[in-house]
C-alpha cells in the first residue's frame, strides 16, 4: 500500500489524528483516520527478590484504577530506552543499572500508530519519585505467582503489563 493523501484533522500534546488514503498497485483503496503517537516506553522493574514493581493509577478512558507496569510517552528526540529511564525515575524513583529489551508491540494497529517497547530493568537503586502534576501513583511489589493469578482473574487488565510479564516469565 502507498499513502496517496494525509491530512491532519486534530492535534494535542499527546497525539494527533490524520485522515489518510492509501492504494495498492491494483487500485484497491482504503481510507482511515489514524491516531499518530510517538510511542511509549514501558518498564518492568524487577528487584533482587524477583519481584515486579507495578504502579496503580486512575485511567480516565477505562474509568478505573489499574495496576500496570510504569510507562510513558516517548518525547520528541528521545529513544525508547531514554524514555524508559526517565519514566522509571518519574513514576517510581527507581534507577536501574541493567536494561534489556523484552518486546515491542502495537497495542491497537487498526487505528493507532503507537508502538510500545518494554524493557526489563534490574539492579535497582531507590530514590524519590517525580510524578507529573496530574499523576497520583501508588506502587507495590508483586511476586510471579501473585501476578499470574492477577492476570488469570483479570485483576490486571492492562495489555502492556500482561505482555511484559509473559515475556519475562519465559526468560
Amino acid at each position: 500500500m502507498k499513502i496517496v493523501s494525509s491530512k491532519e484533522v486534530f492535534a494535542c500534546s499527546l497525539f494527533r489524528v490524520t485522515e489518510n488514503e492509501a492504494t495498492d498497485k491494483t487500485g484497491f483503496k482504503i481510507r482511515r483516520f489514524v491516531v499518530r503517537h510517538n510511542g511509549s516506553a514501558v518498564i518492568m522493574p524487577v528487584d533482587a527478590k524477583n519481584r515486579v514493581l507495578l504502579v496503580r493509577q486512575y485511567r480516565l478512558p477505562a474509568d478505573k484504577y489499574l495496576w500496570e507496569l510504569p510507562a510513558g510517552k516517548i518525547d520528541d528526540g528521545e529513544t525508547a530506552l531514554q524514555a524508559s529511564k526517565r519514566e522509571l525515575v518519574e513514576e517510581t524513583g527507581l534507577r536501574a543499572k541493567k536494561w534489556k529489551k523484552l518486546a515491542m508491540f502495537y497495542p491497537s494497529p487498526g487505528f493507532l500508530e503507537e508502538a510500545m517497547t518494554i524493557y526489563l530493568a534490574t539492579e535497582l537503586t531507590v530514590g524519590a519519585a517525580q510524578p507529573m502534576e496530574d499523576e497520583r501513583i501508588e506502587t507495590r511489589w508483586f511476586g510471579k505467582k501473585e501476578l499470574r493469578e492477577m492476570i488469570r482473574t483479570n485483576a490486571i487488565a492492562d495489555a502492556k503489563t500482561m505482555i511484559g510479564f509473559l515475556h519475562w516469565d519465559r526468560l
